[in-house]
């Protein structure tokens, strides 16, 4: 047990002057060590959640139990389980307020070797010639007495520090009015908080700066992998432009026709279709429902050739103008269902009943009417 006094000795040294300097650091000591909200949890029974006046209850009853360990010096009055678990105390008033842990290991570590005798100062005069380091050492240590004695001192001076009142925070006026005023100068006039489009943006290109920051990295270890990946984020990059473009050329070749530019003679614009219309229906009221499933198809295709869905021409086929609306148009399918009805009828030979003529007529008149919209 005498064999390890110098390492307990060195222990509390350590942890006492560690809380003395944190101790004369004034009342603001509290906050030098704020426990962090994602940290651990300590063992149960460990440390304790105390208000300030738990926390100035237990300084209070540790500064006998000090003064009692250093005139005993026994097993009973020395015992580290006396010291009780460690303090949470709150850094300031409120039910959420921050708070730091106060450990008491340091007096737990000095009350466990309390109860060995101090040792005597050696004066062995081979060691004072010598003048070595350890024996330097040894007789700069403080003995364990003087140790419990500065133990009860710093805790009194922990109890003075937690009874005084929480610092109150300057209310700054002068500096916020001198910063306002700066805020409303020219300068400053224009400044905007940022949007959400901002923000996304922001953090787009801080993403891709990080990519190809990466990847010159990794190309400075590995030409042909940096490389590869350059190379290929542009490819992908010009093969996404060409699609948008080749997309956009689509468009503006079905849709983006002059108003100005007038129909084809031979085109099915250049017959008003309410006149094809009118032929469906006289066809229809004779029973010819083949020649009125074919007027009525021609009847839906000039309405939408008038209205600039397409070029004028009548040379096309049937799916030639199926393939001119675009797939996101919402008049293809109506006018795909109608291309089928009159195929079939017309081109495959299949007999029409009412039945036919009455389905054609009704996707008709919705494409007629979507394009009068």
């Amino acid at each position: 047990m005498r064999a390890r006094q110098p390492w307990v000795r060195c222990l509390a040294t350590t942890a006492l002057a560690a809380g003395f300097s944190a101790a004369f650091a004034g009342p603001a000591a509290l906050a030098v060590s704020p426990l962090p909200s994602s940290a651990p949890a300590p063992p149960p029974g460990r440390w304790r959640d105390a208000s300030l006046d738990d926390y100035r209850k237990h300084l209070a009853d540790l500064i006998p139990l000090v003064q009692t360990c250093g005139r005993a010096r026994d097993l009973k009055n020395c015992d580290p389980l006396l010291i009780g678990p460690d303090d949470r105390v709150p850094l300031a008033e409120g039910a959420n307020a921050e708070r730091r842990l106060v450990r008491y290991g340091w007096l737990r570590v000095l009350f466990s070797g309390a109860e060995e005798p101090d040792e005597p100062a050696t004066h062995s005069g081979g060691a004072q010639k010598s003048g070595s380091a350890e024996a330097n050492a040894q007789a700069a240590q403080p003995t364990t007495s003087q140790l419990l004695q500065a133990a009860a001192h710093r805790l009194a001076y922990d109890l003075a520090q937690a009874s005084r009142a929480f610092p109150t925070e300057a209310a700054n006026t002068q500096e916020r009015a001198i910063m306002e005023e700066v805020l409303a100068g020219r300068d400053f006039r224009g400044l905007e908080q940022p949007s959400a489009r901002d923000t996304v943006m922001e953090k787009v290109g801080a993403w891709l700066n990080h990519l190809i920051e990466s990847a010159t990295r990794l190309r400075a270890r590995s030409a042909w992998i940096g490389r590869l990946l350059v190379w290929g984020f542009i490819s992908a990059v010009c093969v996404g432009l060409v699609v948008f473009l080749l997309q956009l050329e689509r468009r503006w070749r079905v849709r983006l026709v002059p108003e100005s530019r007038e129909a084809a003679p031979s085109a099915a614009s250049a017959r008003n279709w309410q006149l094809w219309l009118d032929d469906a229906r006289q066809a229809a009221a004779a029973g010819n429902w083949r020649e009125a499933i074919h007027f009525m198809y021609w009847a839906a295709i000039s309405r939408l050739e008038s209205r600039r869905l397409w070029p004028a021409d009548r040379a096309r086929t049937p799916r030639e103008y199926l393939a001119l609306v675009a797939p996101e148009d919402p008049r293809r399918t109506g006018l795909a269902a109608l291309t089928g009805s009159f195929e079939r009828v017309w081109y495959g030979g299949r007999a029409a009943v009412e039945s036919d003529y009455r389905r054609a007529e009704e996707i008709a008149t919705s494409l007629i009417e979507g394009g009068a919209a």
